[in-house]
This record gives C-alpha cells, structure tokens and sequence, in this order.
C-alpha cells in the first residue's frame, strides 16, 4: 500500500474504498458512511440549521456521490470530496429559501480583539460537576446555533470539525480570508453570548461535594479517633 495514503481509523485506506465502492462492495459503502457521518451531518446542519433536514440533505449527498464515483479521482481526498457534495446540497436547499446568499455576501462584520471561546470543562464527577458541564455544553451548542448563518458554518467546519481553510472555503464557495474574518467574528460573538452564563457557572467548577467530600470528613474524623 502506498504510504502517502491515508489510513482513518478502520484501518482501510480511502483510495482502497474509493475502487472498493466503483466495484459495488456493500461493505465499503457501509465503511465509508459510518466514517464520515458526523461530519457530514455537522456541516449540513450548521448550514440548514435544522437536524431533520440535515440528515435528508446527508442522504441525499451520499447518493449524488456514489452514482457518481467516476468524479472522485483522488481517493486519498475522498473525505473533502463528500464534504463539498454535503455542502452544495445543503446550500441548494437554501437556494429554495432565497437564503442562500448570506453564505456569499454582507457578512464581514469587523471586530478587533475577539477572543478564544474558552474551553470546557472535561472532567466531572459529581452531579454538581456534571449538569454544570451538561449545561455549558448545551449554552456553547445554542450559541453556536444562533450565530449568522455564513458564521455557523465556517465556526462548526473550521472550529469543530477542524477542517482546513482551504477545505472550508471550498465547501461553501468563499475565499479563503473571508473564512478566517468568519472564524475570528464567530469566536468574537460566542464570546459574547457566553460571558454572562460563564459568571453563572464558573462558580460550579471543582466542586467539592459527594464523594470527595465524604472521604475527607471520614478520614478526619478517623484520625481525631485515632
């Protein structure tokens, strides 16, 4: 297998079922599908907004896809060419809703010294801990929602899915810099929309109750017995 293939995660090179789909192998539709689903969906859904479309939009994407492989020549970049089908599909369906323009135009808003979003927090145990990480979760998602459509989109491919500039820009037919002037107003916005809930939440973070809690007052306690 040549070495400038790339192996994901099943262990099967994409140019391997890239020839492996082109002969009708059932297994490697199946393969290349569960593969690239979350993707796929995440970039439908940042730009449709709505998961049920989505998923419509999704499916219809891997159908135009694999009725015609013969235009995927580079199976090493299989990946980016479903990315970009899920894309124009998606778009196309706003095309229907006249929405689709926000994608192309007006939306570069300047804004100086947006900062990061800042992280999650990853580790919980308690049930303070955990609806506290839940609820961030669940604020970050609903402000990601409500971001300017084009925004949406670039912040959910560059941010989330960690896809290129490049990658980005061709999948929603924009240059380059207007995905990086996105990128940096999306993070500007989402830093807005978080900072009164973080000043709720924070306080939550490294909670001491339950079991962490419990260990220190019973060994205290032992000793002070002891």
């Amino acid at each position: 297998m040549a070495g400038h293939l790339r192996i994901a995660a099943g262990g099967e090179a994409e140019a391997d079922l890239l020839d492996a789909m082109k002969r009708g192998d059932g297994r490697a539709f199946e393969t290349v599908m569960r593969r690239h689903n979350r993707r796929l969906f995440r970039i439908a859904r940042s730009i449709l907004k709505d998961e049920g479309e989505a998923e419509e939009a999704v499916q219809d994407a891997y159908l135009r896809a694999f009725t015609h492989l013969d235009q995927c020549a580079d199976g090493d970049r299989l990946g980016g060419w479903l990315a970009r089908i899920a894309a124009n599909e998606a778009l196309m369906r706003l095309r229907k809703r006249g929405r689709v323009r926000l994608f192309a135009d007006g939306l570069e808003a300047e804004e100086e010294g947006a900062a990061a979003v800042v992280p999650l927090w990853t580790a919980a145990s308690t049930p303070e801990e955990l609806f506290a990480v839940a609820e961030l979760r669940r604020l970050v998602e609903q402000a990601i929602d409500d971001l300017p459509d084009g925004f949406r989109a670039v912040f959910v491919m560059r941010a989330v899915e960690q896809m290129s500039v490049q990658e980005t820009a061709a999948c929603l037919g924009i240059p380059p810099e207007t995905v990086k002037t996105r990128l940096h107003r999306a993070r500007a916005l989402l830093q807005k929309a978080l900072s009164d809930h973080l000043d709720r939440l924070v306080p939550t973070a490294f909670g001491f109750a339950g079991e962490r809690c419990d260990r220190i007052v019973a060994g205290v306690l032992a000793r002070l017995r002891d």
